[in-house]
């Protein structure tokens, strides 16, 4: 797995958030184009309820990014406050909150042939329409009292975020930022740098199954 694959899993909010991975030549954007957004909303097309046409496929346009963007900056403010305890920047919250305004569930009635059922439908562009999906999302993980919980992906190089099943859980991915720290650590012990791996990358018995089975993906 590199970097330039979504880590995808988390919670909605938190996936918007980690479309931007360190790589080693810099920031990268996972959905700064019409074609990266389009392949990030494949993945995500099942917790998009209203917001996507019918069939899942997305005509994206370039004016269809500003508003998916501007929620995840806004969700990357507000998360990093709250997930600390310390309150989110008033910006971040009125841009959250404008978002879902913009264009708000309505529950339409139809006939399927044998019952009323209610389907999820939002008016406006496809991107406002994103929008309010994702800051909804947000929005549910702001209130959650597991906001408090939401960690750093430990690995120096790595910014991802991610919400743990497992306390001891400390990658946000065991294939990709756990196989590295893995792998240096067992070449500090063969160049005798690290004989007693009592650094910060050793583990407590155990520990390393822990990551597995609460790994990246999530229901």
């Amino acid at each position: 797995m590199t970097d330039l694959v979504p880590l995808t899993g988390e919670p909605l909010a938190l996936d918007l958030v980690n479309t931007r991975p360190r790589t080693p030549d810099g920031q990268a954007d996972l959905i700064a184009t019409a074609e990266g957004l389009r392949a990030w909303l494949g993945l995500q097309a099942d917790r998009l309820a209203g917001a996507l046409p019918e069939g899942g496929q997305a005509r994206l346009t370039g004016d269809d990014l500003s508003p998916v963007h501007e929620v995840r900056e806004h969700a990357a403010a507000a998360i990093d406050q709250v997930r600390r305890g310390l309150r989110p920047p008033v910006d971040a919250l009125r841009g959250l909150n404008r978002a879902q305004r913009a264009a708000p569930a309505v529950r339409e009635l139809v006939w399927d042939g044998a019952a009323v059922t209610a389907v999820p439908h939002r008016e406006g562009p496809l991107g406002v329409r994103l929008a309010a999906v994702l800051a909804e999302a947000v929005a549910g993980l702001l209130t959650d009292p597991a906001v408090t919980t939401v960690r750093k992906c430990e690995a120096d190089d790595c910014v991802m975020l991610f919400l743990p099943a497992h306390p001891r859980r400390r990658w946000c991915s065991a294939a990709r930022c756990g196989n590295r720290a893995r792998v240096a650590r067992h070449y500090r012990r063969r160049r005798g740098l690290d004989p007693g791996s009592e650094g910060p990358d050793s583990q407590s018995p155990g520990s390393e199954g822990a990551e597995l089975a609460g790994g990246r993906d999530r229901p």
